[in-house]
This record gives C-alpha cells, sequence and structure tokens, in this order.
C-alpha cells in the first residue's frame, strides 16, 4: 500500500487547540481540496488529527463511499477495542483502554466524541474506557520550544493518572503530535504496574492505526461489496 501527505494550506491553523480551530481548518482544507481534482483518485483518506474533525464527515459525505474516509480518533477507538480482551473476566490486567491527550479542552471532546462514535448516550459510561488525561500542553508544543523535560514530566503524570485510574491494557496517544512519545508512556506503565505487566500495555499511535485501519477496511470493501 503506498502512503501520500497532504499539509494544509498556509492560512489554516497552525495548532488546532478549540472548537473554532477545527471549523477553521475543516474551511480551509475543503476549499484547497475543492481545488485539486486529483484528490478523488485516492482509494482512502485518513484525517490526522486527533479529534472529532468535522472533515471525516464532510469528506465521507462529499465521496459518498467511493473513498474510504477515517480519522485518527475513529481508528484508534476501534483499534483499542480490537486490542483488549473481548471478556474482560478472562483478563483482569487489561479490562479497559483511555487516552492521553494535550489541553482541557479535549477531555470532554474526546469523551463526547469516543460515546458518539460508540452510539452511547452523552451521560452513558462503559466499562472498557478509563477516559480521557490531559498534559496541559496544545499539539505544538510538543515539537516546539518547550524543554523536553517538561513535556516528559506532564505526559508522565498524565499516563499515571489513567493507569491508575482503571486496569488498563490500552493506552491511546490523543494527539498527533505526540508521535514518538511511545517510550514514556510505556515507562510508566512499567512503573505503575511493573515490568511483565507494564511491558503488555499497547500504547496506540492514532496515525500508524489508521494507516493499518484503512488498509484492512479496503480489503474488506473488495471481499464483501458486490
Amino acid at each position: 500500500m503506498d502512503v501520500y501527505t497532504y499539509t494544509a494550506p498556509r492560512d489554516s491553523p497552525t495548532s488546532i487547540n478549540d472548537g473554532g480551530d477545527l471549523e477553521h481548518s475543516t474551511a480551509v482544507v475543503m476549499a484547497n481540496l475543492a481545488d485539486n481534482p486529483d484528490v478523488g483518485e485516492y482509494d482512502g483518506i485518513l484525517v490526522a488529527c486527533f479529534s472529532v474533525h468535522p472533515l471525516v464527515g464532510r469528506l465521507s459525505s462529499h465521496f459518498r463511499g467511493r473513498i474510504v474516509v477515517t480519522g485518527i480518533l475513529e481508528a484508534s477507538i476501534l483499534t483499542s477495542l480490537s486490542l483488549l480482551s473481548p471478556y474482560p473476566a478472562v483478563d483482569a490486567e487489561s479490562q479497559a483502554w483511555g487516552i492521553v491527550t494535550t489541553g482541557k479542552f479535549w477531555e470532554d471532546h474526546l469523551l463526547d466524541g469516543v460515546r458518539l462514535f460508540l452510539g452511547q448516550a452523552p451521560s452513558s459510561s462503559s466499562s472498557k474506557f478509563a477516559g480521557v488525561f490531559s498534559t496541559g500542553l496544545d499539539a505544538g508544543d510538543f515539537h516546539g520550544d518547550i524543554p523536553a523535560e517538561v513535556i516528559r514530566a506532564k505526559l508522565e503524570e498524565a499516563a499515571r493518572k489513567l493507569l491508575t485510574s482503571a486496569p488498563i491494557g490500552c493506552v491511546v496517544l490523543g494527539c498527533a503530535g505526540m508521535a514518538g512519545l511511545d517510550d514514556i508512556i510505556r515507562a510508566a506503565a512499567i512503573q505503575e504496574y511493573g515490568e511483565k505487566r507494564g511491558g503488555r500495555v499497547c500504547v496506540v499511535d492514532g496515525v500508524k492505526a489508521g494507516v493499518l485501519l484503512l488498509g484492512q477496511t479496503l480489503r474488506a470493501k473488495r471481499m464483501f461489496q458486490k
């Protein structure tokens, strides 16, 4: 499978930190793609922003099923559920998954997004989803001027809160800017759970999960569609 990248134009937000940034980036990208007739030649599109991004729905509606579209939030949810034991009583060490993300805004946004994607009522809870824990940083901070030791400390703190909230089997990196920071989460898991159990905790990178899911979905469509 060949993967091609697309970067939003200069007038899109440099970092998506709230609902206004989500809407602005959607408008800019949709206008830009409208001027690019080649986009319809691709088999799938991955929206690499960890959010309930309007682009996922807009692109899905625009291409009407001709192109497989998903976001890294949606891909991470499905991947995490597939990595957990289907019957928690069989594996008490890995009953739940959760998200470590950036700023406070994302806690409610992602919590509501998970419920929406899974078809749950707004106030409902799931024994398999432990919640969303934020670092207090913005997406750009992970590759900006913030000292590495500060980023590590804040990410470790958020990870520990998640890991102590429930028996966690899967931790999702709730920001594309966290790519490459898996080792911080894994170290926190080993510190909390011990070498053996902590080493089994899965750390999900949404971009990798999205690419894998697109490939799987394309193969499934070819097999099951007429």
